[in-house]
This record gives structure tokens, sequence and C-alpha cells, in this order.
């Protein structure tokens, strides 16, 4: 992939499964939030979907829409657009209905300083848009911070790990989830609630994080040792297929990929690639925050795009200077504070 166009086609191209599931998905789709990192693929990667299918059904993108040019790339691709701050009460009020809902609306960077907007966001916000959307279904967005470290040789937290969330950013999260649990249980809304670490696009991620490390010299903290990660097409293709995993009580879904990834082997990779000797500093934890998705496997398969593939298409991308955004995940991050 050589341009932005290149890889956004790719980030929206629905495979055989997605399309018959397609078929399946009882009405329109709604994304609260469309305008964040994964928001605009995914919606594309619907429409897509949908094309392909032959199906009449609408996606309809929500959010405040503060890049006017997100806005018009939507619509050109199909997607309905639909600006509204969903903090404004009101405003939410007045959203058209729809079976199916993504939540993908919240906050993590700048937590600190600004606590109380991210648990606005993040806790109070579902309870609204839950009262709203009780006659829907509804994937919720979360993430795997709301599990607490463990043993890299142990596989990962699966759903079945108690919760331990670290700072107030993962801490508001897991109070998404209870909240969203608890609107479930009392109106019985089929929801799947989607436990995410980390997505990978050309532009952001953790591996473009160590490529760019590499290529410029800099120094590669090894505190946080290992981490997982999914290419991102196959992250919004398992969001989607997940409307049909809707139950009440919520069903827990962990997404990543299948390989625990040392930070060393992928830097030394990266070197390879890039003709580059890595810098470490620091020395691998025993303890990391890493997810065992092998339920969503069972679901839906393994993910398309392998971690050797993402790992040349980002060399590539850093070796002719691609565009990238300025969106850190810091991954590194031992204490919880964003």
């Amino acid at each position: 992939m050589r341009t932005i166009e290149e890889l956004e086609a790719k980030l929206a191209e629905p495979s055989a499964e997605l399309i018959e599931d397609m078929k399946n998905i009882e009405g329109d789709i709604m994304l609260l939030g469309v305008a964040g990192k994964m928001g605009p693929s995914l919606a594309r990667l619907a429409m897509n979907a949908i094309r392909a299918a032959g199906v009449n059904k609408r996606v309809i993108g929500v959010s405040r829409f503060s890049t006017p040019e997100t806005r018009e790339e939507l619509e050109a691709a199909g997607v309905e657009t639909i600006s509204c701050d969903l903090l404004n009460d009101k405003a939410l009020q007045s959203l058209p209905d729809c079976p199916n809902i993504i939540y993908m609306a919240g906050n993590k960077f700048g937590t600190t300083g600004r606590e109380w907007f991210t648990w606005a966001m993040n806790s109070y916000l579902p309870g609204r848009v839950a009262e709203k959307y009780k006659n829907s279904r509804i994937v919720v967005f979360s993430s795997g911070n709301i599990y607490p470290f463990t043993p890299v040789a142990h596989g990962g937290a699966t759903e079945a790990t108690p919760p331990g969330p670290i700072g107030e950013y993962a801490q508001s999260t897991l109070g998404r989830e209870r909240v969203f649990e608890y609107f479930s249980n009392t109106y019985n809304i089929p929801m799947a609630i989607y436990r995410l670490n980390y997505a990978i696009d050309l532009r952001y991620g953790v591996l473009l994080e160590v490529a760019k490390s590499v290529n410029e010299g800099k120094t590669i903290d090894l505190s946080m040792g290992h981490a997982n990660v999914i290419w991102q097409g196959d992250a919004n293709e398992i969001a989607i297929r997940s409307l049909l995993q809707c139950s009440s009580p919520p069903n827990i879904l962990n997404v990543t990929g299948p390989e625990t990834l040392s930070m060393r082997w992928l830097a030394k990779e990266f070197g390879k690639r890039l003709e580059k000797e890595p810098v470490f500093v620091g020395k691998e934890s025993e303890e990391a925050l890493l997810n065992n998705a092998s339920k969503s496997f069972q679901l839906f398969g393994y993910p398309k795009v392998s971690t050797l593939q993402m790992i040349d298409w980002i060399a590539d991308w850093v070796k002719q200077g691609g565009s990238t955004w300025n969106k850190p995940t810091h991954f590194q991050e031992r204490e919880g504070k964003y």
C-alpha cells in the first residue's frame, strides 16, 4: 500500500463471512461516535458489505464532527451523517430510532486533569444511550484496560478474568460496561461488550510506534514488554458481526490478535526491514496488559491479516514517509495515567 486511498480501500474490504452475516442483520446500523480513529473505516466497511450482500440498509454515523472533512468523506461513501453532541440530552433524544447500535463514544487521552469529563463520557452517557435505545441491539466498544496485568506466560486475560482496572480511565471504562449491563438486565436489551487491545492502522498504533522508534534511533522502553494487536480491518469486521452475537445479560468478547508479541522481537523485525539497529532501555516485566481472544476466534475465525503482514506493511509505510496521525497509544503506560 502506497497511498491513503489504498489503505482506506483495504480497511473497508468485506470478507465473505461479513457479507453473509450482513444478510442476517435486520435493519439499519447506527454508529455513535463515528468520527474517532476506527469509526470512519468501520462505517465504510459496513456500507461495502451491504452493497456486496445486495441488501437494503442504511449506515448512520453520529458525531459532533469537529473535523468537517470526516463528515464529507463518510457521506461520499454513502454513510448518512448526523451532527450531535451526545452529552446534550435534548440532542440525544432527537436522534432517530435504529435497531442496531454500535457504541463507540468515549474518552481516554487527556483524562488526567479532566477526570470529570472522562467519567461523564464513559460512565454517565452510556445510561442515557441505553435508555434511548432500549429496543435496539447494542455492540458496546470497551477496552482490555479493564483487566489487571497478567503473567506473560499465561496467555492473557480471558472474559472470565475478574476486572482489575488501573487508573481512572480504566475504572470509568469498567463503569461504562456496568451501566450498560444494568440496562441490559433491566430492559432485556441484547448487547455485546467488545473489549479491544490494540487496533493497528498504518497511520497509528503500537506497531507504528515501534517502527518509528527503530527508524529514528529512539530508545524503546521494554518495561511493558509484551502486547496484543489486531489489524483494524479485522477489528472492524468483528464489531459489525458482533451484532449477531448480542444477548442479555451482555455477551463479553475479547478482541485482539492470537499472539503475545514481544516488543524486543518486534523491534528486531522492524530493524531488519529498516536496516537499523533497535535501541532498548529497561527490561521486560513478568506481567503485562494482555487479552486472550480465543472466544472471538471460535465465533468469527482468526484475523485475516497476520502479524508479519502488518510488520511488512508498516515497515514499507515508514520507509516511504507515509502519513501518520499524532495519536500515540501509550501502550507502555503501567500506572493507568492517560
